[in-house]
């Protein structure tokens, strides 16, 4: 059964600092792109950052471009999502994704809590 974990949230005054780790068990990890997702209350979900399965490509939406990194450890199966100079915009809880080769291999974590406070 594929699990995915996600730590690091928490309430952190703006212009602050977060990592988000989720850590993957149950699948191949190596063999999955990663997603980050956030979801504000009273918004759509949406894609924050991706990584490619080898972690030498990553992209990012252009509100996070240039204050969010997203890594990865495929020995450790775990995803990274290093959050600096964070915005009360910012507050969501995040989720991360993992997305294989077929339209029903994709799997998610329970989301972890992050707040922004101005």
């Amino acid at each position: 059964q594929v699990h995915l974990v996600e730590s690091g949230g928490g309430l952190v005054q703006s212009g602050g600092s977060l990592r988000l780790s989720c850590a993957a068990s149950g699948l191949t990890f190596s063999r999955y792109a990663m997603n980050w997702h956030r979801q504000a209350p009273g918004k759509k979900r949406e894609l924050v950052a991706a990584i490619t399965r080898a972690g030498d490509t990553s992209i990012y939406a252009d509100s996070v471009k240039g204050r969010f990194t997203m890594s990865r450890d495929n020995a450790e199966n775990t995803v990274y999502l290093q959050m600096n100079n964070l915005k009360p915009e910012d507050t969501a809880v995040y989720f991360c994704q993992a997305v294989g080769g077929g339209q029903q291999d994709n799997y998610w974590g329970q989301g972890t809590q992050v707040t922004v406070s101005s």
